[in-house]
């Protein structure tokens, strides 16, 4: 039975309709919902000097994120938001196995290097390397 169910999210369309599915999911499994938000800070350090005003912008960002998906899941389902840095597909995969997440849904493509975290390559390298079941939303 699932009772922890991990959603990465980056505030695209895709992991807005992956946010709407794990609801479903959490409805009818009585799951918890725990949401990620990566930034991707790996990348972004190769584009720029990390200062302190891109790394602000980049938290307020995610917090903006997550608290979009936390609104969306009505009442009555136990919900938590978490916010990571580094290499997406990397964090996602060591976030479900240290937390003991039963299955991850999240979308095939999100919103890219600078303005999101979650690429197709990384939702194609998650379910490849996942010890536990995941859910790709289109």
């Amino acid at each position: 039975m699932m009772k922890n169910i991990l959603v990465p999210v980056d505030g695209s369309e895709g992991s807005d309709r992956a946010v709407t599915e794990a609801i479903s999911i959490a409805e009818a499994c009585e799951a918890k919902l725990n949401f990620l938000y990566v930034a991707n800070i790996n990348q972004l350090a190769i584009n720029a000097c990390l200062s302190d005003a891109i790394l602000e912008a980049v938290t307020k960002a995610g917090n903006v994120v997550l608290d979009r998906a936390m609104e969306m899941v009505p009442s009555g389902i136990e919900k938590e938001a978490f916010s990571e840095t580094g290499s997406p597909a990397v964090v996602i995969l060591d976030f479900a196995t240290s937390n003991d997440m039963d299955l991850i849904v999240m979308g095939s493509r999100g919103l890219g290097v600078v303005k999101g975290v979650l690429l197709g390559s990384v939702s194609q390298y998650i379910v490849e390397q996942s010890k536990c079941p995941v859910l790709v939303v289109k």
